[in-house]
């Protein structure tokens, strides 16, 4: 399996490329990574799972030669699993699916592995956290979506914040018991504004697209705001 940190107190600042500037991505990309992100999100939708369409492997296989931190794929398509072994092997060291596009999401884990990525689920705003009673011990990474998926820029939902409590209180129950250790990513409406108390409600992964793309240093970069964000999850 690739190597990604697994400092379990770590904040990770993870920006998505969904809202990056697409006619210089290999810019983009360096920049984040110069500025301190931990990962490269990188958004792939299909216009079928949810209402938009992004971009494919491809895109994935053109930024890895870029940057050396993790890109962390996040797969809202359906079906998912013959696009896995394609992301694999464009360079993706985590990739996440939603339950409700796999028929099987045991075996979707499972391949995720077996390509020698980190496996994540990704749980939309409906999503009830019931649907990992029998995955925990496969899970690399749990995804709550803080916005219905398919577009950036949406604002934060509040009732994310409980869920987040609880899903924290069920992977710390799962790692007390003996299981691997299992991140807990936020994806949605994340600004400098919330990000302690999303903080506070339990994750340690943060996915950020336009309040970093948007936000550019007078010299093109992103060192202000990743810092800022950093910063203010601390608070949390």
């Amino acid at each position: 399996m690739q190597h990604v940190s697994d400092r379990s107190s770590a904040i990770r600042i993870a920006p998505s490329i969904l809202s990056a500037d697409f006619a210089r991505l290999g810019e983009e990309v360096r920049a984040i990574e110069a500025a301190g992100a931990d990962m490269v999100h990188v958004d792939v939708m299909d216009n079928h799972y949810v209402p938009n369409l992004t971009i494919g492997p491809l895109v994935c296989a053109a930024i890895r030669p870029h940057v050396r931190i993790p890109i962390d794929v996040h797969l809202m398509v359906q079906p998912v699993d013959a696009l896995i072994p394609l992301f694999a092997k464009a360079g993706a060291n985590l990739i996440t699916f939603h339950p409700e596009a796999s028929l099987h999401p045991d075996r979707t884990l499972t391949l995720i592995r077996e390509h020698g990525c980190r496996a994540g689920l990704a749980l939309n705003p409906a999503t009830s956290l019931s649907v990992l009673e029998h995955l925990m011990d496969k899970l690399d990474m749990l995804l709550l979506m803080s916005v219905n998926p398919g577009f950036g820029g949406q604002q934060f939902i509040a009732s994310t914040l409980a869920k987040l409590t609880v899903a924290r209180e069920r992977i710390d129950a799962h790692t007390a018991a003996g299981g691997q250790p299992i991140w807990l990513q936020v994806d949605g409406g994340i600004k400098p504004d919330n990000i302690a108390a999303v903080k506070r409600a339990g994750a340690d992964t943060f996915v950020a697209g336009s309040a970093v793309f948007g936000a550019a240093d007078d010299d093109g970069g992103y060192r202000t705001v990743i810092r800022h964000l950093r910063q203010q999850a601390q608070q949390g």
